[in-house]
């Protein structure tokens, strides 16, 4: 409680521009240090002082309470187009309640967050080669078998310890990653097409796994492919774990198809591979299989939606099985109320029982 509530006083110290010497004048303390220690978790700020911080600050008592908040803790990088600063901000505070939950609720019932991080070798001086080798690397070691896309999200959650949650965001927002100091999260825009929100979901797994060698932007714009080298290096490493070399045999001899037999040949595997036609095409050229000029001579029109004229979008269920899981863990065991656990998924409560029925939850609860 000390850690969460010192790190919400800098958290708003900075947010309001105020120096540690600010504060504590504000507070009354003798000086800079006492802050410091405050909000470090060293020292506890006392009731009389908790109160004073509400009044002065213009909170209120649960912005230093709450343990669903993630206020001065959570760092996030967002995958979004065109968003106005206010409605990003609006939904990361929602979604941060959703990653915050998890956490508190995971503590009170016993579940712990893993205690070692994965991580890759990487930095920005490493060349796009190593990005793809790590990628197919990785697809191996985590057994993602012939069509990596279809297994990448419970592989997440089961070996890596990643909390992953399909949303209903903001237009605009295709994802984010999240990074606490004892819990990674990944959120994904469930009504992407797949294979752009399978994209999503390992280029967003790569900022986790690099975020202390390359901590990412907190703002990426997911429209350009190309971006800083970190983005670059992250769109390598996506493309090589969706779609390794050992899935691309039928695309071998790409190269000496005339274009309507190679944008047949790729629509087909993109389908197979649950991925884009587009992203397939970068990815032959990164692998020397096609030139650049000729990834680019490719009609924009011929590889929209892998060649169909719509795709469906197949959403995946609300948040995930393991989110869903944990909440009726907790409602069972007293932690959080139907109620409360309805309005913090922003669902009705006949919605809620939807939910976990759609993943296969059985809870039994007294109302």
């Amino acid at each position: 409680m000390a850690n969460m509530i010192g790190a919400r006083i800098r958290a708003l110290r900075q947010q309001r521009g105020l120096s540690q010497d600010a504060l504590a004048h504000i507070f009354g303390l003798k000086d800079r240090q006492t802050v410091s220690a405050i909000e470090t978790g060293v020292r506890r700020l006392t009731a009389a002082e908790l109160v004073v911080a509400v009044e002065k600050l213009d909170v209120e008592l649960d912005y230093f309470t709450d343990p669903f908040r993630l206020d001065g803790e959570g760092r996030f990088s967002w995958r979004q187009n065109g968003v106005a600063p206010e409605r990003l901000e609006a939904y990361e505070q929602t979604a941060g309640r959703w990653i915050g939950a998890y956490r508190a609720l995971a503590a009170e019932t016993g579940r712990q967050t893993p205690l070692m991080r994965s991580a890759l070798g990487l930095t920005k001086a490493s060349k796009f080669e190593d990005a793809m080798d790590a990628g197919e690397r990785l697809a191996r070691e985590l057994d993602l078998g012939p069509v990596p896309a279809l297994r990448l999200a419970s592989a997440m959650e089961a070996e890596l310890g990643i909390l992953v949650l399909m949303v209903d965001a903001h237009e605009g927002i295709s994802g984010a990653a999240c990074r606490l100091p004892e819990l990674d999260a990944v959120l994904i825009a469930r009504t992407e097409v797949p294979g752009r929100r399978h994209f999503d979901l390992a280029h967003e797994l790569f900022h986790i796994l690099t975020w202390e060698a390359m901590p990412p932007e907190y703002i990426e714009d997911a429209s350009d492919f190309g971006g800083s080298r970190v983005e670059q290096l992250a769109n390598n490493f996506a493309a090589a774990l969706l779609m390794p070399s050992s899935a691309l045999g039928e695309l071998n001899d790409c190269a000496a198809l005339a274009t309507g037999e190679l944008v047949t040949r790729l629509n087909a595997v993109a389908d197979e591979l649950h991925v884009t036609s587009s992203a397939l095409r970068w990815r032959l050229a990164a692998l020397r299989r096609l030139t650049k000029a000729r990834a680019r001579a490719i009609p924009e029109s011929a590889l929209r939606n892998n060649g169909h004229e719509a795709l469906p979008r197949n959403s995946p269920a609300l948040f995930s099985k393991p989110f869903a899981e944990l909440l009726a863990l907790a409602l069972e065991r007293g932690c959080i109320s139907h109620r409360r656990a309805a309005a913090l998924c922003r669902l009705t409560i006949d919605d809620l029982d939807d939910l976990f029925a759609t993943h296969g939850v059985v809870y039994t609860i007294d109302l």
